[in-house]
């Protein structure tokens, strides 16, 4: 009985050794390029490493923060360069009811699930789909049943792709296998036009085509209500550097913006970014209904990329996006996903230099 106990415990743990070899994905990394635009991406949380693109006098540099390791992208807790769900931002209460069921999910941020939990997509191995230099890469994730406490399987993919000459697009899509579940990605670059170890984005000047805002409470949930930017410190409607009013914010900057038009369904602007001194400008399009505007107040002497130590306010983050906590605020609209149906996510990002 012994020998046979133990030749079935050596066959088990062989099968076991067997499926985790075959779900095995090595982590690899990714380049486009097409003339001085350049982009590195790996498919660790499906992530930007770096965008290389010329200043007004044509020298080349990096714009966004990111790590010399993938080490530190796995410890990291500022999302540099992620693909992030199954739902970005804020739960309120890390938990949310749907078809009369109440889900329960980590609490990571204050009481409050952060981007998809403690282990989102920002933090898995993702497929690769397909990859051509010249032209794009593709990336897929088959997120299981139960997921950080998400209901339902989840099939995800995004593709980064040229266009034109210093242009890049960003596709999600996404499609509910067997459950009803909520679905908000978010690409979670942190930017900085002068070069990704320049300083502080102080004197960029942003425009937001959002005129209004989603108000949060002290540990940033949404309260319900959205309230004009108009005689406020959020105000950018008009092009104005980010020191403005910076100081006039208890939190600095970090709120969802709702983007004008945005309810057409199509794509429209949603930012515009200048650095005055490298003359570099970003354009941000989206199909989304939201923009969270971040201007990386957590980051404290964080170690980056090629001995860059980043600051408070090193880089500025553009999450196109739904409303955070949209599923505990029924007033907000839906990120629900119903099998059969296709969540997507447009995003174009165009570069300048004047």
């Amino acid at each position: 009985m012994t020998k046979v106990l133990l030749v079935l415990c050596f066959l088990l743990g062989l099968l076991f050794l067997v499926q985790a070899h075959g779900n095995h994905k090595k982590i690899g990394f990714y380049e486009l390029k097409r003339g001085n635009f350049k982009l590195n991406f790996t498919n660790y949380g499906a992530t930007i490493l770096s965008v290389v693109t010329p200043d007004k006098h044509g020298k080349l540099a990096d714009i966004v923060l990111g790590y010399d390791s993938i080490d530190s992208y796995k410890n990291d807790t500022t999302y540099f360069g992620a693909l992030i769900g199954r739902v970005a931002n804020r739960i309120g209460g890390a938990k949310f009811t749907l078809d009369g069921k109440t889900y329960h999910l980590p609490a990571n941020d204050h009481g409050n699930t952060l981007h998809g939990g403690t282990r989102g997509f920002s933090d898995v191995i993702w497929s690769v789909e397909s990859h051509k230099k010249h032209s794009h890469v593709t990336f897929s994730y088959h997120s299981h049943e139960n997921e950080q406490g998400f209901p339902g399987k989840l099939k995800v993919q995004v593709t980064y792709k040229l266009i034109g000459a210093h242009q890049l697009a960003v596709k999600m899509i996404a499609k509910s296998v067997d459950k009803a579940t909520p679905v908000n990605l978010a690409q979670h670059t942190y930017w900085n036009l002068g070069g990704h170890n320049s300083g502080d984005i102080l004197s960029h000047n942003v425009q937001i085509f959002g005129s209004y805002i989603t108000p949060v409470d002290k540990v940033l949930i949404p309260t319900g209500e959205t309230r004009s930017v108009k005689g406020t410190p959020y105000d950018f409607l008009e092009p104005k550097k980010v020191v403005t009013h910076i100081r006039e914010l208890p939190d600095l900057y970090d709120m969802n913006y709702v983007l004008d038009k945005s309810f057409q369904k199509q794509l429209s602007k949603a930012a515009v970014v200048r650095d005055p001194v490298s003359g570099r400008n970003m354009e941000l399009w989206s199909n989304q209904l939201g923009m969270q505007f971040y201007t990386s107040g957590q980051l404290n002497g964080t170690k980056g990329k090629h001995g860059a130590i980043y600051h408070k306010f090193a880089a500025i983050a553009l999450e196109t996006q739904g409303f955070p906590d949209s599923v505990n605020h029924p007033y907000f609209p839906t990120q629900i996903v119903k099998p059969g149906e296709t969540y997507e996510h447009i995003m174009l990002y165009r570069f300048t230099a004047s």
